[in-house]
């Protein structure tokens, strides 16, 4: 409900957390409830990826198809209920993606009024070899342009995620470059809704306190001055709490400045309250000026890589790997084609007198990599295969042997933002180009978050961290963040002291020769690990077990570690 004297406020969705998100998305949240913008986010450090391939096999894609299919029918219904349309889904090809939705309105009897913002791609810069796409990271203002002229849907390249909720804000209540906190609070609920079902109770910590089987995707009420409401539509599944906005919030994030292309978001500001059931209010954000440069992404082939998994059982699992590893190495080496990078991983799944036989194995996993196709291909294949009648007994692998695959690679770089021309085209065919935020010198000190006074001694128990604390964790990049929250105060008292750096090597052995940076959210009561280099070279290289760090969290809840008996 507005609150008095206050106007009324503008209600975002979000139908898309990434490309191949739930396909009745869009449907569902035309239908069921007020709205007055949906955006989807659909592209992702990988997705862009993908998109580049694409166009490489025809210069007239390289867009979101799924994003035309669900249009089919979400098109009419959204013009019938006035819901304006805003999404990033033009990857590549933000202009053939617009051209495409107005051919859909037509086919299907529901003209409408397409704007589109392009700009983004600097793959001409000069960036070196082998780079296969390299777009810009703009803000929302090409959007707040395409609103204003009277679109009906905005289709964009590369924007950050949350330009697809400043824009429309910034159109609607008519803020100015400049209104700083403003942009903040919205840039904060635009994150908070990317990632759809994540803010509703999806992958969330304590799952088991919700019904999560198929929650609802979230909307964001915001208002004039930048505070927002984060909910969603009335018998959706899900929830929508404090708990669930937090961990979302925690999300692919760095230290208490949240850059972006709009304003620079203080993190550490952000207050959040329960206000209601499945209403989570959004206030006290403060905003800075945005820096002067803008974050290119680039992807490129990285060469070739192959992966085979083999199946170690019952006893002297050590030894079973040793002699597979060994046999393997002396045949690449009569072979004479080792591939440049050769990764083993033993992975202890088996338990003792197990009852089902796959818990009586563990897995073997080796990893290979080479700019050439061959030296991952048979040279692989046909060495693992040889092994199946004359290795350790009980042999055999997770699935046959293939030729190897493309892998590519993710990297950042930055220009400065005036050389980056965004444009706006309207539904006229205008072309208007949208000025870089003028440069302010920002404050660039340090953000050192306040310690609350530490938890008085007691005795303890040896626990999992998951006990008391969420997590929730992330890729950017080659990099990987863990975000880590308590519920009560005295929990806070006793994590702020406890989770350090030094805490956290320990517990998670993988990045005790990283570079761990914790940044301290009091409000939040929270805690942000940045660990680099955890994911080599991006997602999309495929480094780790786990190539987006997306459970990296969970393993941390999963550590024990003493904690005070009267958290328990």
């Amino acid at each position: 409900m507005t609150e008095p004297g206050v106007a009324e406020p503008l209600r975002i969705g979000n139908a898309s957390g990434f490309y191949g998100d739930r396909f009745d998305a869009v449907r569902e949240m035309l239908t069921g409830g007020p709205l007055d913008v949906l955006t989807g986010d659909y592209l992702a450090e990988l997705t862009m990826l993908i998109l580049g391939r694409d166009r490489l096999k025809d210069p007239r894609l390289g867009y979101a198809k799924t994003f035309l299919r669900q249009l089919e029918e979400g098109l009419g219904l959204a013009v019938e209920r006035g819901v304006k349309i805003v999404a990033n889904a033009g990857g590549l090809n933000p202009a053939g993606l617009a051209d495409a939705v107005r051919e859909l309105g037509e086919r299907v009897g529901v003209p409408v009024r397409v704007a589109h913002v392009e700009g983004d791609d600097v793959a001409g810069r000069g960036w070196g070899e082998g780079v296969l796409t390299a777009n810009a990271y703009l803000g929302g203002a090409g959007i707040a342009e395409c609103l204003r002229a009277g679109a009906e849907v905005v289709v964009t390249g590369r924007v950050t995620d949350a330009a697809l909720v400043t824009g429309p804000a910034a159109a609607h209540f008519g803020w100015a470059p400049d209104d700083y906190d403003r942009l903040a609070g919205a840039v904060v609920a635009g994150h908070v809704l990317e990632c759809g079902t994540q803010a509703t109770g999806g992958n969330y910590a304590f799952f088991g306190e919700h019904d999560v089987r198929r929650p609802g995707f979230p909307l964001a009420e915001i208002y004039a001055d930048g505070s927002a409401v984060i909910t969603k539509h009335p018998g959706t599944g899900g929830a929508v709490t404090v708990g669930t906005v937090t961990a979302q919030l925690l999300y692919e994030t760095g230290g208490p400045r949240y850059l972006g292309p709009d304003v620079t978001a203080r993190l550490d500001s952000v207050r959040l309250t329960q206000d209601g059931p499945d209403r989570v209010r959004i206030g006290g954000v403060r905003g800075e000026a945005p820096p002067s440069t803008l974050k290119v992404g680039l992807t490129r082939m990285g060469g070739w890589r192959n992966e085979v998994v083999f199946v170690l059982t019952g006893l002297d699992i050590d030894a079973k790997a040793a002699l597979v590893r060994g046999q393997f190495e002396d045949a690449l080496e009569r072979a004479g084609r080792r591939p440049a990078q050769v990764r083993w991983t033993l992975a202890r799944t088996d338990h003792a007198d197990a009852g089902v036989q796959e818990e009586a194995s563990a897995l073997l996993r080796l990893v290979v990599r080479d700019p050439d196709p061959e030296a991952v291909g048979r040279a692989v294949s046909g060495a693992a295969v040889e092994l199946a009648l004359a290795s350790c007994p009980g042999f055999h692998v997770t699935a046959p042997p293939g030729r190897g695959s493309p892998y590519g690679v993710f990297a950042a770089e930055y220009v400065a933002a005036a050389e980056v021309p965004q444009v706006a085209v309207l539904p006229d065919g205008r072309r208007v180009e949208i000025p870089a935020a003028e440069v302010i010198v920002a404050d660039g000190s340090p953000l050192v978050g306040e310690l609350p006074v530490p938890l008085a001694p007691g005795p303890t128990r040896r626990a999992p961290l998951g006990a008391v604390a969420g997590a929730r964790s992330g890729d950017k990049g080659g990099s990987a963040n863990v975000g880590v929250w308590v519920r009560s105060d005295a929990a806070w008292r006793w994590l702020a002291h406890e989770l350090t750096v030094e805490r956290v090597r320990q517990l998670l052995p993988e990045t005790a020769e990283l570079v761990v940076e914790r940044h301290v959210l009091g409000n939040l009561r929270a805690l942000n690990f940045t660990v680099q280099g955890l994911l080599g070279e991006g997602v999309a290289s495929q480094a780790r077990f786990d190539p987006q760090a997306k459970a990296l969290g969970e393993w941390l809840r999963s550590r024990h570690l003493e904690i005070p008996e009267v958290l328990l």
